[in-house]
């Protein structure tokens, strides 16, 4: 009882393990019958576990699968998956043949995993076109490529729209005639060297001295040239009408100012020079000197520094400059505009009439 169990299992287990391992093959075509130069799909599927490495045969363009039927294209492998681990893979083979006959397709041969299985055989008919051989001058030759009528409804958009390329073809010639004639408005920044006020008042003091006008008999220009010298320095740097005011009324409006360094060194030399050109005072060498030294330290106390050397001189424009320049940029703009626009156009004109004459 034993031997017979064990010998079924065993007979049950082969079965199982075949019918697992078997790889089926099936062939299918679309159509039995065509007319001579129509194309057929043969369809060939391959059943087998998952895994297995499937071949299938290949036909270059044109090739015989058998005498009289052609292999015109073969499709990419469709892989689909099936219960209990099984794929299904299919290709589809495109046939033509050009001789009427009942052709006998063979049976498509597969590998899998290097062994060899066929698929079973199809059938394909080949008719021929019937040809009325009884009224032979019926037969008319090929009709040459029909013109397709004028139809107003298909150009009519590209009609309107080429006028309106030309319309904004004229407005831009015209802006840029008007920006021609209008000139642009040039402004030229000017940038000029500074000379600070301690910088150009110690100049006029280093020729004073060069020109030794202290040593002079002529006191009356040495301090006239000297207080000159101070007044248009105080003028620059405390921004009050020094030239035009007496030496005490620059000496009142120093102290307003809350500046009173070397005030009354200041004051004694005014005082001196007054006397000298008025009162025909006559001063001692030292004396002169002295007061030449108290200009140049008042000068050198109350200078500013780190002031700007460069002075950028920037010409403001008229109203009427302004209007023009803003017009430039305006017409500038629609020129631009009108181009980016007419070129559009151009495009897809052209696009259109390639689309409709072809």
């Amino acid at each position: 009882m034993r031997k017979k169990t064990l010998l079924f299992f065993i007979c049950w287990l082969q079965t199982t393990l075949a019918a697992w391992s078997q790889v089926t093959v099936e062939s299918q075509i679309d159509s039995i019958a065509i007319l001579i130069g129509q194309q057929a799909h043969m369809t060939v599927s391959v059943t087998a576990k998952s895994g297995t490495h499937i071949q299938f045969p290949t036909f270059k363009p044109s090739q015989y699968i058998t005498p009289g039927v052609e292999v015109l294209e073969t499709s990419a492998a469709d892989t689909l998956r099936l219960d209990d681990g099984q794929v299904k893979v299919s290709k589809i083979f495109t046939l033509t043949s050009f001789d009427e006959h009942l052709y006998a397709i063979p049976g498509m041969k597969i590998k899998a995993n290097g062994k060899t299985y066929t698929g079973n055989q199809l059938a394909l008919k080949v008719i021929t076109v019937d040809v009325d051989t009884l009224h032979p001058n019926q037969f008319f030759p090929p009709k040459d490529v029909q013109n397709n009528p004028f139809m107003w409804s298909e150009w009519s958009n590209i009609f309107w729209l080429s006028v309106l390329m030309i319309l904004l073809c004229v407005i831009g010639f015209y802006l840029f005639v008007r920006l021609r004639a209008n000139k642009p408005i040039i402004t030229k920044i000017r940038i000029i060297k500074k000379v600070l006020p301690h910088q150009k008042a110690m100049q006029a003091i280093d020729r004073i001295k060069a020109e030794k006008m202290q040593n002079s008999d002529d006191q009356k220009t040495y301090y006239t040239e000297l207080t000159d010298t101070l007044r248009q320095y105080i003028e620059e740097r405390f921004g009050f009408r020094a030239m035009e005011m007496t030496s005490s009324e620059i000496i009142d409006q120093l102290q307003q100012t809350g500046d009173k360094r070397m005030i009354d060194e200041l004051r004694e030399l005014f005082r001196t020079a007054d006397l000298v050109k008025f009162a025909k005072y006559s001063t001692l060498m030292n004396e002169n000197d002295l007061n030449l030294v108290n200009a140049v330290n008042f000068i050198d106390q109350t200078k500013l520094e780190g002031q700007p050397t460069e002075e950028r001189i920037v010409p403001k424009l008229s109203e009427q400059d302004q209007r023009t320049r803003k017009n430039r940029v305006t017409i500038k703009v629609c020129i631009y505009g009108i181009g980016l626009v007419v070129a559009a156009l151009l495009i897809y004109i052209i696009y259109n009439v390639i689309l409709l004459t072809t």
